[in-house]
């Protein structure tokens, strides 16, 4: 039989397409979100365009008002004739904006106001309020703009996942005895020094089921129950940890032995690790899977904390090494019927 896709990739990433949607217009609802989920290219050529945009549009507006107001016919009168003198042209006309002379020095002039760069050369006069009017919509526009793109570059630099690239699962999952009992158990580390406050972590099985009435349900999500060294969901993620899930009669791997696990090619087992960024306060998410011929059934994994003068050391060289220990093959129902009858 073919293996069934993962639904969830070994690095985190969920395996799904997401086609036909007729409702698009969901997405501009929320403008700020759908900016950071952008890909990076496309939400630079939108933070360049919304300023070349806004500089040419107000470029444009003053233009426009040099126009109406005679000013393009004033400074060109006064270039054609320098005798009439700076002096006297000051006292006879005063333009909207000094020293606007074409569309490209209107331009220049709106850069200067959004940026509020100021060399001087240009300034808006009292003569025109509707002049002042197209000065303080600018200086609002640009204020908002520099907000919303300043705001969604530091979001997409800071995202949770970022964070996440630093958490990292072990390759293979095991199947071995712990306390007597069949248990499946996986490895945990955090590679930052920087810890994961409150972090939580949870397993599920998702799997093809069909119900008594015949419904085919293609993923369903069965949560298991999990153990940690220190008890509950959450963990002290301060040094590698071996989680584990105690195979009873509760759980969905009760039947499963070494000998037909390998034939489970619908079964994948998703395990979500959760948390606080102890520097930055955001909630990241790390996720990994396991499908079944990446369980391996009667082995352990090696320690690698040890003790080095006066401190504790992680060899992550070891952090997925594995060795054979002595595990019955048979299914846990099994083994717990054998202990029984015993």
């Amino acid at each position: 039989r073919e293996r069934r896709a993962r639904f969830v990739g070994k690095n985190g990433a969920c395996n799904v397409a997401h086609k036909n949607i007729r409702e698009q217009g969901r997405f501009l609802q929320d403008v700020f979100t759908t900016l950071v989920d952008l890909k990076w290219p496309h939400t630079l050529l939108i933070f360049t365009m919304s300023f070349l945009c806004t500089w040419l549009l107000f470029g444009m507006v003053w233009w426009l008002i040099a126009f109406a107001h005679g000013d393009l016919d004033h400074s060109t009168r006064l270039q054609r004739d320098p005798a009439e003198g700076a002096a006297g042209a000051a006292a006879s006309f005063v333009p909207c904006v000094t020293s606007i002379h074409s569309f490209t020095s209107a331009f220049l002039f709106s850069i200067e106001v959004q940026v509020t760069i100021g060399f001087g050369g240009r300034m808006v006069t009292e003569e025109c309020p509707a002049a002042i009017l197209v000065l303080i919509v600018q200086n609002i526009v640009g204020l908002v703009i520099n907000a919303i793109m300043l705001g969604c570059i530091f979001m997409k630099t800071s995202q949770a996942h970022r964070r996440a690239e630093t958490l990292i699962f072990s390759k293979h999952a095991v199947i071995a005895l712990r306390e007597g009992k069949l248990c499946f158990m996986l490895r945990v580390g955090d590679l930052r020094k920087s810890m994961i406050i409150s972090a939580t972590i949870r397993m599920q099985v998702v799997k093809k089921t069909a119900s008594l009435e015949g419904e085919v349900v293609p993923l369903n999500q069965i949560d298991i129950q999990m153990e940690n060294p220190v008890g509950g969901n959450s963990i002290f993620l301060v040094s590698p940890l071996i989680i584990y899930h105690v195979i009873d009669k509760n759980s969905p791997l009760y039947d499963i032995s070494p000998m037909n696990l390998h034939h489970h090619e619908d079964l994948e087992i998703i395990v979500i690790l959760e948390g606080v960024v102890e520097t930055t306060g955001i909630t990241t998410q790390a996720r990994t899977s396991y499908l079944a011929d990446e369980i391996l059934w009667g082995q352990r994994f090696v320690p690698i904390v040890a003790e080095e003068d006066g401190r504790y050391s992680v060899d992550y060289s070891k952090f997925g090494n594995t060795v054979k220990v002595p595990t019955p093959s048979c299914t846990a129902r099994q083994l717990e019927e054998d202990k029984s009858i015993m």
